[in-house]
């Protein structure tokens, strides 16, 4: 929870942070996993690296975007740059869990309007910009209650 509201509240994990440039992220986190269209056409913008469950945008050789995907009630895969001592943890974070870790740390949040709608709902935090969105799980996922909302994503883009 440290890692998500730290992000949340500050747009950065640890020394990740948009605007770093790709090759000083891959010294921090090891080589990512391009999305196939990088590798088909190596100086195309916008798509993703991943190392597991964190994924950087990258723009013009720049991080652009900083994602932390979860699936509740799977297992979530993190580098240890992000999550030290676990490389992995149980990802079923409920709304209320991360806004009252977002009010125990002072960090303002307000409705996301453009991505809550149905059985969705987000939030962005203040000043760092990040979202939050959280969706009621699928049938097959493994956590307590089927009907509250959990994350799924936490994300920063840069304009």
């Amino acid at each position: 929870m440290n890692v998500l509201v730290d992000f949340a509240r500050t747009g950065r994990i640890g020394p990740l942070h948009c605007g770093m440039p790709l090759t000083e992220a891959e010294d921090l986190l090891g080589p990512g996993r391009p999305h196939p269209a990088i590798r088909m056409i190596p100086d195309i913008d916008g798509y993703p690296y991943a190392w597991n469950g964190l994924e950087l945008v990258i723009t013009q050789r720049l991080v652009s975007g900083i994602w932390i995907s979860l699936r509740p009630g799977a297992t979530a895969k993190l580098p240890p740059l992000v999550l030290p001592d676990s490389e992995s943890y149980p990802s079923a974070v409920l709304r209320e869990d991360l806004i009252s870790g977002l009010d125990g740390a002072g960090c303002r949040h307000d409705v996301n309007d453009r991505l809550t709608f149905g059985e969705q709902s987000s939030i962005l935090t203040q000043p760092a910009n990040v979202c939050a969105v959280f969706g009621t799980p699928g049938r097959d996922a493994h956590v307590p209650d089927h009907d509250r909302f959990y994350l799924s994503v936490l994300h920063k883009h840069t304009a």
